[in-house]
């Protein structure tokens, strides 16, 4: 009995040793209902640790993000992890995963390693148990099929002057050095082919059983880390004696648009899945792309390149670009600070990673 009592239950080694303190601290901050709450919670109560949760959510949003106190978000996520416990040891998989994703989404650190052990856990049994299981070599649930490009077709719904400029240039596997000559120093953008074969990802990730299957039943937005090690770090980002900043995989519908705007690092945008339409300005057109004034959005343009008001931008339309089409297993360079418009044109699956320059100079 104590044997498989045990396997009903969610291992949660950072709650168990800091629950006394943060309770503590919560009290402290005026949450009196709330640790009496989660103190039910703990000792069986599912509808107190429900309570609870609530309470903390509502703390969550009595004011901008901003000012709410770093305590209630890891009450928040104490109260998650209470509730997750009833629905797995209940056998509701997919409820406890819900939980979860918004205690990650929406919690302190404290417990983020107690959040992420026990996602992984449920998400393991999940696949364990779902009859829909079959190797996904053998899917044809393709998210993105393959077809014939439709240049004309195309330009009807793209941003005015698409495809006439100049295109960027497309190279296939060029070495590292002749990335930080040509490219990388000289901030100059480039499709890199041929160096995705190899990345799981190009294959799975193109098939909607397998997605299903590892985070079908995940709420977004949320780190899914059983799909990362589908995907590999491109030796490029290493370029310049820097470090990776961050990785980031964007899953969109076909129309999705990323507004014209820029970032402040190093940039390759892998794309595993589908296509994207892509218009690059140099940051030395910055004035001419009328930046936001505001602090927070000083790095987006005003101008929407789908509708370009020219009595209200008269210096956007006779600016020169570059654009491509970024296929399926092309991997295209942004450098710090280029303007970038996005649009995808089909479903589509990619991967974005940033990294730094700090010592490029030594490099060179």
């Amino acid at each position: 009995m104590y044997a498989a009592a045990v396997a009903d239950q969610l291992s949660t080694p950072i709650l168990d040793a800091e629950s006394s303190n943060l309770l503590q601290s919560i009290s402290s901050h005026g949450g009196y209902a709330y640790v009496s709450m989660a103190t039910l919670a703990a000792s069986g109560d599912f509808r107190a640790a429900e309570a609870a949760r609530e309470m903390a959510w509502e703390q969550l949003h009595s004011g901008p993000w901003h000012s709410v106190l770093p305590v209630w978000r890891d009450a928040y996520s104490m109260a998650c992890l209470h509730v997750a416990k009833f629905h797995y040891r209940n056998g509701e998989l997919k409820d406890a995963l819900r939980v979860l994703d918004m205690g990650l989404i929406m919690g302190g650190m404290l417990l983020r390693k107690d959040l992420d052990s026990a996602v992984e856990i449920i998400s393991a049994k999940t696949r364990e148990n779902d009859d829909r299981c079959e190797s996904f070599e053998k899917s044809e649930h393709n998210l993105a099929p393959e077809a014939e490009f439709d240049k004309v077709e195309v330009l009807q719904f793209l941003p005015a002057k698409s495809l006439s400029c100049k295109t960027v240039v497309n190279k296939s596997a060029p070495s590292m050095e002749a990335f930080l000559r040509e490219h990388f120093l000289c901030g100059s953008p480039v499709i890199i082919s041929d160096c995705m074969t190899h990345w799981p990802a190009r294959k799975k990730w193109n098939d909607m059983d397998y997605l299903k299957r590892v985070a079908g039943d995940r709420t977004v937005p949320v780190e899914i880390n059983e799909l990362r090690d589908d995907i590999c770090i491109p030796d490029y980002c290493f370029v310049g004696g820097g470090e990776l900043r961050s990785v980031n995989a964007w899953f969109g519908p076909a129309g999705t648009v990323t507004p014209l705007h820029h970032d402040p690092h190093h940039n390759i945008l892998a794309q595993v899945v589908g296509k994207k339409y892509i218009r690059l300005y140099p940051a030395s057109l910055c004035e001419e792309l009328y930046p936001h004034g505001e602090t927070m959005l000083f790095n987006s343009s005003q101008v929407d390149l789908d509708n370009i008001d020219e009595k209200e931008f008269p210096k956007v339309h006779d600016l020169e670009f570059l654009d491509c089409i970024l296929e399926e297993g092309e991997m295209l360079y942004i450098p710090p600070k280029w303007w970038h418009y996005v649009r995808s044109l089909t479903i589509s699956f990619s991967v974005t990673y940033w990294w730094s320059d700090t010592g490029s100079s030594a490099v060179s």
